[in-house]
């Protein structure tokens, strides 16, 4: 490995060494802070995706409420048929037990 001699590093050396490294981290902020910028964009445009989505799966939800109402009152039809059936075959029954 080499060195170089103590005479050669200077103050002027060091201060156009410390400016070009100043250069160089101001083009990596410069870089940061453009991919924060793309990234913010991105994260917005999800965010409204999803305000979209969220919207999409309410209406899908009342959709199913409705059915789900449907299905409740044709349940009670079935059960009030089912009983009037039971109670029409017992009342039949009934009728030809007396008239034995």
């Amino acid at each position: 490995m080499q060195t170089m001699p103590r005479d050669s590093w200077t103050d002027e050396r060091l201060d156009e060494f410390g400016k070009r490294i100043d250069e160089r981290f101001d083009r990596v902020d410069e870089r940061i802070d453009a991919a924060r910028q793309e990234t913010k964009e991105g994260l917005q445009g999800t965010k409204e995706g999803l305000q979209g989505t969220k919207e999409a799966l309410k209406q899908v939800n009342e959709r199913f409420d409705k059915i789900e109402s449907s299905l409740q009152s044709m349940q009670r039809t079935l059960v009030f048929g089912v009983i009037a059936m039971s109670s029409a075959y017992i009342a039949g029954f009934a009728a030809l037990v007396t008239q034995i």
